[in-house]
């Protein structure tokens, strides 16, 4: 948890256009941000932050700060399906009576907050295959049984978010484009006139990669096509899920392609010789032993490394006998 306890905060963009700034419990990331775009006699507001105890007020106090009200939400846009962008979905859709609209491919998320036993069970099986130690996955699980999902409960999009629906607010006319590979639910929202990309975690204000790994074939190259879709576009400002907006766009379109790059070229000299597990290959790949806190984070991404160049020919799977896990060697 953070020792200093942030606090819900709104402030003002454009004229119409508002960042909500929202608290998070996970190190490293004290915040995430949700958007408040004028339309009409309301808002369309974007993203919603996680749910925990006390967080809908930590909404409601973000709005205050700007003179907007949770019941002026007349439509609910998620970028992606991951708790601190849909956790608090279902009450602000109760309170407002507004529709949710979010991308279909959202079983990442809603089903393994449908079924948390399921997932773990699934967590933990790839964590025996990628050669995660049994008493590490056992206190791996008894930790996970009280992380609490950030999710206030399941609801479907009253509309699939894809590409020919438009939203309509006063700033414009806002266009959705599919970016999978953060997620498999992400997309991208943008306003071409004034040439504003709204990026979910697509684009963040640091460089940082995160995927989710087992949904979508290969996560990594999806992620990388979904680069060159938001690159054509052209925008001058971005408005990210985490830190403040930046001009910046294409510099951080590059960096990210160029940390892609050095991930997959790490992963394939981590499996030059001998056969190795996905354990024993992340810290060659990450400069830092494998933890209890990080684990979960750098073997996801190093699975998808993996994958991706499995795709492309240039690693192979052994896969494991009995208990022993699978193997990864250069084709």
């Amino acid at each position: 948890m953070n020792n200093r306890r942030e606090l819900g905060r709104g402030e003002r963009v454009l004229p119409g256009l508002w960042r909500l700034r929202l608290p998070l419990p996970w190190p490293g990331v004290p915040h995430c941000n949700a958007w408040a775009i004028a339309a009409g006699s309301g808002i369309v507001l974007i993203d919603t932050g996680m749910h925990l105890p006390g967080s809908l007020a930590q909404l409601e106090r973000a709005l205050d700060r700007v003179n907007l009200r949770l019941e002026q939400v007349r439509l609910l846009v998620c970028t992606h399906a991951h708790s601190d962008h849909y956790g608090q979905a279902a009450p602000i859709v109760q309170r407002a009576g507004c529709e949710l609209w979010m991308h279909p491919n959202h079983a990442h998320m809603t089903q393994t907050a449908g079924d948390p036993a399921a997932a773990l069970a699934r967590r933990l099986e790839v964590g025996r295959q990628s050669g995660v130690p049994d008493e590490a996955l056992r206190r791996y699980a008894e930790r996970a049984k009280e992380n609490p999902s950030g999710i206030a409960a399941v609801i479907e999009p009253d509309r699939p978010l894809l590409p020919g629906l438009d939203l309509e607010t006063d700033l414009g006319t806002w266009t959705v484009h599919e970016t999978p590979g953060h997620a498999p639910s992400h997309v991208c929202l943008f306003q071409p006139e004034r040439r504003i990309l709204i990026s979910g975690d697509h684009l963040l204000g640091r460089i940082s990669l995160y995927y989710d790994y087992g949904w979508t074939p290969d996560p990594a190259g999806e992620f990388l096509r979904s680069l060159n879709v938001v690159d054509q576009l052209d925008a001058r400002l971005c408005l990210a899920g985490h830190a403040r907006p930046f001009t910046d766009v294409r510099a951080h379109i590059e960096g990210n392609r160029a940390l892609v790059s050095e991930r997959l070229e790490a992963v394939s000299a981590a499996v030059a010789g001998e056969p190795r597990t996905a354990v024993e290959i992340v810290p060659d790949v990450y400069g830092e032993p494998l933890t209890s806190f990080n684990a979960g984070w750098l073997l996801a991404q190093t699975l998808c490394y993996l994958r991706h160049l499995e795709l492309a020919d240039r690693v192979l799977r052994e896969a494991g006998n009995g208990e022993d896990a699978e193997r990864w060697r250069a084709a």
